[in-house]
């Protein structure tokens, strides 16, 4: 199955002077090769620069020279191998968080020129950020090869049936493209495309006097990529479609495998860890065991979901949710069910750090020291 997003049900409202946008997503077969097995989520770690890096779409700078890149991307469900390459560099300062990303492509085209239109129309490079972990209030930033951007801002992922943001704007992005070959060109065969992206970290402040530059910490983050089969009409490029006159379903290529055609569970994304060390030195970041008990809420989160859906009514008792003695790493797991009028929290004591974690029916995790 692919995820087809060119089925897409949008319709914009005006409320109160800014827009809502509403996605509603559909999955279809799709296709790729070749099949891989790991779905663990990806880490990487995103050195520090104090160079000065100019923002032209060429990674010319000593710094990017020193960074590495992330492993190559394989299809969102982690199962098969993209027909082509891509894969992203990262760097940071006390300002921006830069992005570099080489993106293989024997055809370079597209025609969407528009801020905020559907990018995902035309093969794009995608970023998905979230900077807290708890899988709400999260940001999307969607650029083509016409270096045409569609930024969004999503308070929670579509599954809740919340609005996106389409109004919101990232201040102070910059991005750049450069091909390498030609535009839009159907008689020759290009190499492919690369793009540098600086996000302010100012954009991603929930307050005026939030300090949220990630020193030594880790955010939420994963890079995707939209291909699309093509057809030629009088040397111009255009989505393929099916002898039944309806595009044929877009490839949809990750750095860190969902398991499922769905970006938009942040929980999981792969891990970026910001840190203070000096691009060219060397750091270690592990990914924290009180991720494996995040993982596990959202587990419940999903089964209460279901039983929601098939008996009208939140589950009361883990035995009812068909998970009783629940261990991680061997180690006995707290739990409770607290059903209120609007909803559930579901509680679990860390056997790592005795930390608590809640999960409320929106899918929203809450961490208490205590």
């Amino acid at each position: 199955m692919i995820e087809i997003r060119n089925s897409i049900l949008k319709y914009i409202i005006n409320h109160k002077g800014f827009y809502v946008l509403f996605l509603f997503f559909i999955g279809i077969p799709g296709h790729s090769q070749n099949t891989i097995k790991n779905l663990s989520p990806k880490s990487y770690i995103a050195y520090q620069t104090s160079e000065k890096i100019t923002i032209d779409g060429v990674a010319s700078e000593e710094s990017w020279e020193k960074s590495k890149s992330t492993d190559l991307f394989i299809d969102i469900e982690g199962t098969k191998i993209p027909k082509y390459e891509t894969s992203v560099k990262m760097l940071w300062d006390h300002e921006f968080v830069y992005f570099f990303a080489a993106i293989k492509e024997p055809h370079v085209w597209g025609d969407l020129k528009k801020r905020d239109t559907i990018v995902f129309y035309n093969n794009d490079f995608e970023i998905f950020i979230d900077p807290d972990n708890d899988t709400h209030n999260y940001y999307e930033f969607e650029v083509n090869a016409l270096n045409t951007l569609w930024d969004l801002f999503i308070t929670k992922p579509y599954r809740e049936g919340t609005p996106v943001l389409n109004d919101w704007d990232a201040n102070g992005f910059k991005s750049a493209v450069k091909i390498n070959g030609t535009l839009n060109n159907a008689k020759d065969i290009d190499k492919g495309w690369a793009i540098e992206i600086a996000i302010p970290f100012k954009a991603f402040k929930t307050s005026y006097y939030q300090n949220n530059i990630p020193k030594d910490i880790f955010w939420r983050v994963n890079f995707s990529r939209v291909n699309w089969d093509f057809e030629i009409h009088n040397n111009k490029y255009y989505r393929k479609k099916d002898q039944k006159g309806k595009f044929e379903s877009e490839y949809n290529w990750v750095w860190s495998p969902m398991g499922v055609i769905n970006m938009h569970r942040p929980e999981d994304w792969g891990y970026v860890y910001f840190s203070s060390k000096k691009v060219g030195e060397l750091d270690v970041f592990e990914i924290p065991k009180d991720e494996k008990v995040k993982q596990l809420l959202y587990q419940l989160y999903r089964k209460q979901k279901v039983f929601f859906k098939n008996n009208n009514r939140w589950a009361t008792s883990f035995n009812e949710l068909g998970q009783n003695d629940v261990r991680i790493e061997d180690k006995k797991v707290l739990r409770t069910i607290e059903n209120h009028q609007t909803g559930f929290n579901i509680t679990i004591a860390s056997p790592f750090t005795e930390r608590l974690f809640i999960i409320k029916e929106d899918g929203k995790i809450i961490t208490k020291e205590d």
